[in-house]
């Protein structure tokens, strides 16, 4: 009887040790969804003021942050004179990434959180953000069995009239961040943002802007179905004659630099 009741403590103990740290680890992944927005809103706040520095500290149990370089490839062409320019931009993405042994909802769960909804890479207004951040769950991947929060560099574009004299002219103005890898010494639970430029293309006369992205790291998983947007391909037709800037901001991304 004495040996039945300590076996049954013993079982006991242990379905409550890891009931209890499923719910911590299940309440840790809320948080860093959370934390994973701020450092989208940080990135607009620094990319566009060069030599600015945040630093965003996170505290996890389960879960560590990591930095995917060349993830995304932007493909902007404008119709200049009929004649097609193009502009390239690769960025990178940033990820939380959580071991599905330690907390998991199932494979191939995705949960939008800003924007809320499956949107495009390209959206317009002055609040539209110029990053996506989302959940997945996708296993096996090649670098391990993980359910992550990414934040993904997308385009904010702008549009004003601006009327001199008699004339005229629409201007699109288009912002993308470039997250690129920085230092990654992991002495600290921290993201480090640093802005070191910020660079613009412009292109007169122009009645179509065409933009198309694709996934150099698509063999590792990181593929259009990874990062789940609604579309690969966004076109704009313009008015004749408008002016297209595009902005582009090097972000560099280190973690855990600071102890």
């Amino acid at each position: 009887m004495t040996a039945a009741i300590i076996v049954m403590i013993l079982v006991t103990m242990v379905f409550a040790n890891n009931y209890l740290n499923s719910r911590m680890a299940e309440n840790e992944f809320s948080a860093m969804k959370q934390f994973m927005q701020t450092a989208a809103l940080q990135i607009d706040d620094v990319a566009w003021t060069i030599g600015r520095t945040q630093t965003i500290r996170y505290a996890s149990q389960f879960g560590q942050l990591s930095f995917q370089s060349v993830a995304l490839n932007y493909a902007v062409y404008v119709n200049h004179t009929n004649t097609w320019i193009a502009n390239f931009s690769t960025v990178g993405v940033l990820m939380f990434n959580m071991p599905t042994t330690r907390y998991n909802i199932a494979n191939n769960y995705v949960e939008n959180i800003f924007p809320s909804s499956r949107s495009s890479f390209l959206l317009q207004g002055t609040t539209a953000p110029v990053a996506h951040v989302f959940v997945i769950e996708r296993v096996p991947m090649n670098d391990g069995n993980y359910i992550r929060v990414v934040v993904a560099p997308s385009i904010r574009m702008l549009n004003s009239t601006i009327s001199t004299g008699t004339t005229t002219t629409s201007y699109y103005n288009c912002y993308l961040p470039i997250l690129q890898p920085g230092n990654n010494l992991y002495r600290s639970q921290s993201v480090t943002l640093v802005s070191t430029s910020v660079n613009v293309t412009t292109v007169q006369n122009i009645d179509k802007i065409k933009i198309s992205l694709d996934f150099p790291k698509s063999g590792l998983g990181f593929n259009s179905s990874f990062f789940n947007f609604n579309s690969t391909n966004e076109e704009v037709t313009v008015p004749t004659g408008s002016v297209l800037e595009f902005y582009t901001g090097i972000v560099f991304v280190s973690l855990g630099l600071y102890s």
